[in-house]
C-alpha cells in the first residue's frame, strides 16, 4: 500500500533518496521544469528539493497535505521556517551529508593560501620559476577561529587536530559546546587570538554582512579569511579593504555574495569593484560553491533524508 507521493522538484539528487523511499512505500514524482505556481502542491504528503524556488507562505498554502519538506543540503534562507512551523510541516536538512566535504575543502584552502600553490602554479605555466617570492607559512602552532560550531564548524575542528594547531570556536547561537577538538571562546578572545579565520555559519537576516568592516577591525593581528558558507554573511566591499591595508593577509571564498539564489548561476557581468580586485588579487583563491559537492557528499545528503524521512 502506498504512503502517499513525494514530490521531487530538483535534478541531480542522488537516486539513493528516491529509491529508498520507493521501497518504502512512497509513489516518488520528478518535476524539474513547471513553475512553483503550477505545481499541483495539494497531491503530494512530501517535497525534495534544493533552491530551485521559494518555499514561501503561498508554497505551503497550496499544500495542504504536506508532512514534510524535505531540503537536499544546507541552508534555510529560501524556506519560510516561521511559517512552516505554525503549520506544523517539518523542514528537513542534510547537513550531516557534506560536513566532511566542507571541512576537508576549508583546509585545502587554507594549505593553498599558506603555500601559495595557486600562485606558484600560474608563475610555472607563464615561463616563470620563482622559489623565494613563494616562500610559504606552516599551519603549525596557528590558532583557528571557528565561527559557527554545528556539523561543519565540528568538522573542521576534528579534521584540523592533526595538523598541532589550536582550534577555538565562537557560537552566537549556543554555549557550552566546546570539545576536545575545539575551545569554546567568546569573541574578544577569538579577535584577540585568531591567525585565521574559518567561517560556518548559516544565512539569514540577522546575520547578513555578519563579517563587516567593524567586525574585521577588531582583530588584534592580520588573519587568513575562509568562507564555505553562504556570501551574504560577508560583506565583500569591506572585505577587500581589509585586505588593501592588510588586516586580512588572504581569503579563500567558496560562496561570494552575488551568487543566484540556486547558486549554481553566476552571472560575472556588471559586478562591483570588489569582484574584480578578488578575480586579480595573488592572495586569493575562488572556487564555485563547491566545498561540499564531493560523490561521497552526494550520496551522504541522501542516505541522510532518508533516515529522516522514514523517523518521522
Amino acid at each position: 500500500m502506498k504512503k502517499g507521493k513525494i514530490l521531487f522538484t530538483n535534478p541531480g539528487i542522488h537516486p539513493y533518496l528516491a529509491q529508498n523511499l520507493e521501497k518504502e512505500g512512497f509513489d516518488c514524482h520528478f518535476d524539474y521544469k513547471t513553475p512553483k505556481e503550477a505545481l499541483p502542491l495539494s497531491d503530494y504528503i512530501g517535497v525534495v528539493m534544493k533552491s530551485r524556488f521559494n518555499a514561501d507562505k503561498a508554497f505551503f498554502d497550496k499544500a495542504p497535505n504536506l508532512k514534510f519538506l524535505a531540503r537536499v543540503g544546507v541552508g534555510y534562507e529560501h524556506i519560510d521556517m516561521a511559517y512552516a512551523k505554525a503549520k506544523g510541516i517539518p523542514v528537513l536538512l542534510s547537513p550531516e551529508g557534506s560536513m566532511d566535504a566542507v571541512g576537508e575543502h576549508a583546509i585545502g584552502m587554507i594549505l593553498s593560501l599558506f603555500n601559495k600553490l595557486n600562485k606558484a602554479d600560474r608563475e610555472i605555466r607563464a615561463g616563470q620559476w620563482l622559489r623565494e617570492p613563494n616562500r610559504g607559512i606552516e599551519l603549525k602552532g596557528k590558532t583557528v577561529g571557528i565561527i559557527g560550531y554545528g556539523n561543519m564548524g565540528q568538522s573542521i575542528a576534528k579534521k584540523l587536530s592533526g595538523f598541532e594547531v589550536k582550534a577555538i570556536a565562537y557560537d552566537k547561537y549556543k554555549t557550552g559546546f566546546g570539545d576536545s577538538y575545539a575551545t569554546e571562546v567568546d569573541l574578544e578572545t577569538l579577535f584577540r587570538e585568531s591567525d585565521i579565520i574559518s567561517l560556518h555559519i548559516y544565512y539569514d537576516e540577522a546575520n547578513h554582512y555578519f563579517i563587516n568592516k567593524e567586525f574585521l577591525a577588531q582583530f588584534k593581528k592580520p588573519i587568513y579569511l575562509i568562507n564555505t558558507a553562504r556570501g551574504l554573511i560577508l560583506n565583500t566591499a569591506d572585505l577587500v579593504e581589509a585586505m588593501k591595508n592588510n588586516t586580512v593577509l588572504g581569503a579563500g571564498l567558496d560562496v561570494l555574495e552575488y551568487e543566484k539564489q540556486s547558486f549554481e548561476t553566476f552571472t560575472a557581468e556588471h559586478l562591483p569593484a570588489p569582484y574584480s580586485y578578488l578575480l586579480e588579487a595573488d592572495n586569493v583563491i575562488l572556487s564555485p560553491h563547491i566545498a561540499g559537492w564531493t560523490q561521497e557528499s552526494k550520496l551522504g545528503h541522501a542516505k541522510t533524508l532518508v533516515g529522516k524521512i522514514l523517523n518521522l
